[in-house]
């Protein structure tokens, strides 16, 4: 097995913790991904029959290390401080240094815990830790057209509409178009109009 450097990463926001997961995470992970999964797959490419197993969830836990230690993904679980409460994950990833300095922007919530402002919590923090502390010029995100909670929550981040493309990612089984956003360090854009 191969042993990492235990590099510890946190971002504390005002009611979060977000903090790379932990083999210790699994129970709480596969029950809320397990109650959330009607909620969660219209929006998701489809889960491996193992998607709630233990193993595939060790195999994660194992990636989020790698992928921190050697600096091409951040992917974090959001803690409620209040009761440690494990609430969804975001993920900064496909981090891309040298001229782009730019990462991609992944997340999702349970869906007792959406709409009460805790992922556009975590964005916010995210976002601070990717311009501020990895120097990052640019963080995209991409989501499906009819995904309006989403684009908004974008959109109150401070991503703004950047365009489309066309069978961008297997979502739910199928290729499907995308609706494409940044947010850039050192925006001077203004207001754009969503497509």
């Amino acid at each position: 097995m191969l042993l990492l450097p235990r590099r510890k990463l946190r971002i504390e926001t005002e009611r979060l913790t977000l903090r790379q997961p932990v083999i210790g995470d699994f129970r709480h992970w596969s029950g809320l991904r397990a109650q959330s999964a009607e909620f969660l797959t219209p929006w998701e490419p489809l889960w491996a029959s193992d998607h709630l197993a233990r193993k595939g969830f060790s195999n994660r836990v194992y990636w989020a290390q790698r992928s921190i230690s050697n600096g091409s993904a951040v992917p974090l679980f959001l803690i409620r401080r209040e009761d440690q409460m494990l609430l969804g994950a975001i993920t900064l990833d496909n981090i891309r240094r040298g001229p782009a300095q730019a990462g991609t922007l992944g997340y999702w919530i349970g869906e007792g815990f959406s709409r009460q402002g805790y992922m556009q919590e975590a964005i916010a923090g995210v976002v601070h830790y990717a311009f501020e502390r990895l120097d990052l010029s640019r963080i995209e995100a991409a989501c499906l057209p009819e995904n309006h909670a989403s684009r908004g929550l974008l959109e109150k981040c401070g991503f703004k509409y950047e365009g489309v493309a066309q069978s961008y990612l297997q979502i739910n089984g199928r290729w499907r178009t995308h609706v494409l956003y940044a947010a850039l360090r050192a925006d001077r854009r203004g207001r754009t109009d969503v497509g």
